[in-house]
């Protein structure tokens, strides 16, 4: 018969006394860490490969352990944060546009549609933030619900993916290169606004994420084509915005999920920089090529010319 560790029988022959919790001294507990052999209750002790540990030695064993990461070299949050942000981002943007316009289908004649969707022949004059906040703008309810449909369902596995600092990144260099290519190559006195473009980022850099996890990009793919061909065949859709938006996030996520382990995040930070510059120079560039344009009127019924020298 023995007596369990630190328990002593009474003076007067009473049963002797437990041990009391080290976490909690108002417990006693005839419970013991296998690891430390501390008294621990139940509340303080968590299944091990051998026994009980106490919560201390669990934590002290994990900041031990080398934490798992993905091929981007992302730690596996337990949950996408940053899709939630952006679609509530974009739902109260939207709310915003059709409360000044006093309805819901006609919210792009509001002042902060107005100010803030993509024109080119602005952004040449100065006004660069369009190239951002026209991302965040909308033309109806249905353009809305099939970007943030289309942004939940696969944002939230690329966030995973790639973290959400890289996922970030990947979002917003897809919206500016969606922009920059309308910026480019479309019409200088044609508005466009909405996510598309990073979304289509998104879709691209899904593939990319599939083609280097080697699983089957034929389901990809059909999205990506469904979409593209949408974007020719419904009127009133910007294709520039989509494939450049596409061709951004698919470089982009490339550059993340491609990088080699040694100086991964050097290497991921350097490839998405040279990436901005490369977009800015674009901008730049193009938009010295509007300085001889003048024009006369405003919106719908601007018209500009090339100043003769």
């Amino acid at each position: 018969m023995t007596v369990p560790p630190g328990s002593l029988p009474g003076s007067d022959g009473a049963p002797p006394q437990l041990p009391t919790c080290v976490r909690h001294p108002d417990r006693p507990t005839g419970l013991r860490c296998t690891r430390c052999e501390r008294p621990s209750c139940p509340e303080c002790l968590r299944d091990a490969a051998v026994g009980q540990q106490c919560v201390d030695c669990v934590a002290q064993g994990q900041r031990g352990m080398r934490q798992p990461v993905t091929v981007a070299g992302a730690r596996l949050p337990a949950k996408p944060i940053l899709v939630p942000v952006l679609i509530a981002i974009n739902v109260a943007v939207f709310a915003l546009t059709a409360v000044q316009a006093g309805s819901i289908p006609g919210n792009s004649a509001s002042a902060l549609f107005t100010d803030f969707a993509l024109w080119p022949i602005l952004v040449a004059g100065g006004q660069w933030w369009r190239l951002i906040t026209a991302g965040f703008l909308h033309i109806g309810l249905l353009h809305l619900a099939m970007n943030m449909i289309a942004l939940w369902v696969i944002g939230r596995d690329l966030e995973l993916l790639l973290g959400r600092v890289r996922f970030g990144a990947v979002y917003l260099l897809s919206l500016l290169g969606g922009s920059t290519a309308v910026f480019l190559l479309g019409d200088e006195l044609q508005s466009v606004a909405g996510a598309s473009g990073a979304v289509y980022g998104l879709m691209g850099g899904i593939a990319i994420a599939a083609l280097r996890l080697k699983v089957s990009l034929r389901p990809v793919l059909v999205v990506i084509a469904l979409n593209i061909a949408a974007s020719v065949v419904i009127p009133g859709i910007s294709l520039l915005g989509h494939i450049g938006g596409l061709v951004v996030g698919v470089i982009a996520t490339a550059a993340l999920v491609y990088a080699p382990r040694e100086r991964q995040v050097l290497i991921q930070a350097g490839a998405l920089a040279a990436l901005l510059v490369v977009l800015v120079a674009m901008v730049v560039t193009r938009d010295l090529q509007f300085g001889n344009l003048v024009c006369v009127g405003s919106g719908e019924e601007t018209r500009c010319g090339q100043l003769r020298g």
